[in-house]
């Protein structure tokens, strides 16, 4: 790719360092080059354009840095559980509200009184000595319908059963939700309004709908928080606190209090983060000599990797230029194989990478994006 036209030049066939070094010492003349922290890159660089200044993506810097924080969250998954908020004990849960729930799940509803009246049918004829086929025939009912039924014991097992709802974003706002109601606002746009302004990011028909229970004089269906993953962890880390959700917020609090590794973790990250937003690289050697002493084996690992390829890391984090515009063209090319059925060669690839520069030469953005 082209870092000031952002047009693709050629499609390589392989990854290695001899293609890449090959294709420079035939296009003299490079100043910068984007990449990875791939060896067999820095390698072909320096190589094929020694004089060239090198720079590490950002993307891949921040990649590589969120591993290794996944890694230190597996490495204490024992602390993890202290991120979820254990469920009261029962005995403090025997509320009024409590009550309410209990009786709109044994309410005499239509569904339940149908149930009712097809086991009374189905239990007398089944002393009968009939086949089901039989019995579904005089009672006018499924076959399946009178085994299930008759098999049963009582009329309350062959009832639908009532699976736990299943965890929704609007979760960790019900609290707040109920808490707002009982003091006396029920307009709904509003309420969506103030959980928006503390991080909810949902639809307002989600408030609407988690509403109704409390305008039946019902309670709210609470569902616990599922266990943490390091993975999760890990994308809570690399979050801007600003950006975090409200629930995402409590819980990476919980476990930054309780596991030290962590909080440590978690200020060299938003260390790092600063450094990228402001494109300062000045703290960059204190940085890599916190890593090294944190005492965490992945962040020493990372901060021996950083140091073989410093210059261009440090360029990386001060340069205007990145990698990124390499992945819509990545989408292109594997959008043109589908097309043909994945049996487009390197050679047709390569045309047709070709001919997309061209017709972008030709048809240019209104307002093309700046390098950066």
């Amino acid at each position: 790719m082209d870092g000031e036209t952002r047009l693709p030049l050629t499609l390589w066939e392989g990854r290695d360092a001899e293609t890449l070094s090959d294709w420079l010492r035939e296009h003299p003349g490079v100043e910068v080059v984007c990449r990875d922290g791939s060896p067999a890159y820095r390698q072909g660089i320096t190589a094929g354009a020694p004089e060239a200044s090198q720079v590490s993506d950002r993307f891949h810097l921040w990649q590589g840095l969120s591993k290794r924080v996944q890694e230190i969250a597996g490495a204490h998954r024992g602390c993890l559980p202290a991120a979820t908020l254990e469920p009261e004990p029962a005995a403090k849960q025997l509320t009024s509200a409590d009550g309410a729930a209990e009786a709109r799940y044994t309410a005499d509803t239509p569904a339940r009184r149908h149930a009712k009246r097809l086991f009374e049918a189905a239990q007398a004829v089944a002393d009968t000595g009939r086949s089901y086929s039989s019995m579904a025939r005089e009672l006018g009912l499924n076959r399946r319908t009178v085994h299930k039924y008759a098999g049963a014991s009582s009329w309350q097992e062959c009832v639908r059963r009532r699976y736990p709802r299943r965890p929704t974003p609007l979760d960790p706002y019900l609290g707040y939700l109920r808490q707002r109601w009982e003091e006396g606002e029920h307009n709904g746009v509003v309420l969506h309004q103030e959980i928006v302004a503390k991080g909810y990011r949902g639809h307002y028909q989600q408030v609407k709908l988690a509403l109704q229970p409390l305008r039946r004089d019902l309670p709210l269906e609470e569902t616990h928080e599922r266990p943490t993953t390091p993975r999760e962890v890990a994308r809570w880390i690399a979050i801007a606190p600003d950006q975090r959700p409200l629930d995402v917020s409590q819980r990476l609090s919980r476990l930054l209090s309780h596991c030290p590794e962590l909080r440590r973790t978690h200020e060299l990250v938003r260390d790092f983060a600063h450094m990228l937003g402001v494109r300062d690289a000045t703290l960059l050697p204190i940085w890599l000599d916190h890593l090294t002493n944190a005492g965490l084996p992945a962040l020493a690992g990372l901060a021996k990797t950083l140091r073989e390829d410093e210059a261009a890391v440090l360029h990386g984090v001060t340069s205007r230029y990145s990698s990124g515009m390499n992945e819509g063209r990545i989408t292109d090319v594997k959008l043109q194989k589908r097309i043909m059925g994945g049996q487009a060669g390197i050679p047709l690839l390569r045309q047709r990478v070709v001919q997309i520069a061209h017709l972008r030469r030709r048809y240019p953005e209104p307002n093309p994006p700046t390098p950066g």
